[in-house]
């Protein structure tokens, strides 16, 4: 499944908040861009897998892939 990933510089946090908007609550920090990157694919990895696990509904991806 592909979700859009918004990754943006906190300068309180001095570092990178990632979010994924289609699934609530899902975040992550990185001090660079790329452990943001790399921290928030983990958090979605886990929000899936814990909702399959509570039988909570899964959002459809919002990402369109062409063919």
């Amino acid at each position: 499944m592909k979700y859009r990933i918004v990754i943006k510089y906190s300068e309180e946090d001095d570092g990178y908040i990632a979010t994924v908007p289609a699934l609530e609550g899902c975040s992550a920090f990185g001090e660079t861009y790329e452990a943001a990157a790399h921290e928030i694919t983990v958090a979605m990895k886990l929000w899936l897998e814990s909702a399959k696990a509570n039988s909570k509904p899964i959002p459809e991806p919002d990402v369109v892939v062409a063919s």
